[in-house]
């Protein structure tokens, strides 16, 4: 997953568009269904306060205040994901018994000394590109996939129905992220690709990166690893409701007065953390399939999804399903809190309430 971290932001109107806290496929998904879920139980006048604020900025500019946020957010934290990245694949050309001097410290230093400190900027770009896309996708595939599921199991007619609503909005958030994930996953894969490459460059850029891809491996060799992608979606979800709405309810109760910007960045960086760490294996497999045949280099794994599971746990224990998973842990508060503000900030520049400009 481009963000296999379903993080949840609720400043007082769940100010998360984009879907690019680090990318679970589902953000956007989650972030409207717990947009429901609060409408259904909040109190009358913040519902009335989180509407007036909905009408002051529309959906255009939801989407370009979202997508801005979170490409900015990747770009602050993206020398973190590239370290994620390098670790992550480690194991597939190296001798196993090297990996145990990896340190963070260590790759970092190398980076710098090796390929300089523009490196840890590899393959940004086409994170950024991928931004834009995918909030546009998710945000169009959840409203869809919603009228469609209210249309099905006759919610139209129906009102007040909080289980079958909370029910529509998981599928639809699922669903949508499922579709996003697949209609941008080619750019994911070129992001990998790029930041990957060490010393030795064989893809000189994303263009170039595309069209090496399609001549020596056909247009299907854009799409390896895609299925760790979609099968991660469900428990990525699922986590980041659960965690998130739990620790929200339970701040809450023992701490009513508490600011409510600061509870959702909390329970929002705890449940990326916890819903990063269930769904880490995936990822690490799905980035290993990415690279598989990349450069020329002879395939590591040929055994599908669960025989790379099997292979990387019978030759690197178990701590190689997480291997990088320490960058990835550092990157989850400051994503969140750049995300956060940025769309703050950019949505007032962009409310036509004349009071904001």
């Amino acid at each position: 997953m481009e963000a296999r971290v379903g993080v949840v932001v609720d400043g007082g109107q769940r100010a998360l568009n984009s879907a690019a806290v680090h990318g679970s496929v589902v953000d956007a998904g989650a972030r409207k269904f717990l947009q429901q879920h609060n409408h259904n139980h909040n109190h009358n006048h913040n519902k009335q306060q989180s509407l007036s604020r909905q009408a002051q900025i529309g959906t255009i500019q939801q989407l370009l205040a979202g997508g801005i946020a979170g490409a900015f957010s990747k770009t602050c934290t993206a020398p973190l994901a590239r370290l994620t990245i390098l670790f992550q694949v480690q194991g597939m050309h190296a001798d196993v018994s090297a990996l145990h001097q990896a340190s963070l410290w260590r790759e970092a230093s190398r980076v710098i000394h090796e390929e300089g400190f523009r490196a840890f900027w590899k393959g940004n770009l086409v994170t950024i590109v991928h931004r834009l896309p995918y909030s546009s996708v998710n945000f169009y595939a959840y409203e869809r996939y919603k009228s469609l599921l209210q249309s099905f199991l006759g919610l139209e007619r129906q009102r007040g129905n909080a289980t079958m609503d909370l029910a529509v909005h998981f599928i639809g958030g699922g669903l949508a992220g499922i579709t996003a994930a697949s209609a941008t996953y080619p750019l994911d894969l070129v992001r990998t690709r790029l930041a990957a490459q060490r010393n030795t460059i064989y893809y000189r850029g994303m263009w170039h990166a595309f069209s090496t891809i399609i001549r020596e491996e056909g247009f299907l060799g854009l799409y390896k690893g895609l299925a760790a992608t979609l099968l991660g979606v469900g428990p990525s979800i699922a986590l980041s409701f659960s965690v998130y709405e739990s620790l929200r309810s339970f701040w809450q109760t023992q701490r009513p007065n508490d600011s409510t910007v600061a509870v959702s960045l909390a329970c929002g960086s705890l449940s990326g953390i916890a819903s990063s760490t269930a769904t880490f294996p995936l990822d690490l497999v799905r980035r290993r399939m990415q690279l598989e045949g990349a450069g020329g280099r002879a395939r590591v794994y040929t055994t599908g999804l669960f025989g790379t599971l099997g292979h990387i746990i019978r030759n690197e224990g178990l701590r190689g399903l997480y291997r990088g998973i320490l960058p990835e842990y550092c990157k989850v508060v400051p994503s969140v809190g750049i995300i956060f503000m940025t769309y703050e900030t950019l949505k007032m520049l962009l409310s036509h309430d004349p009071t904001n400009q």
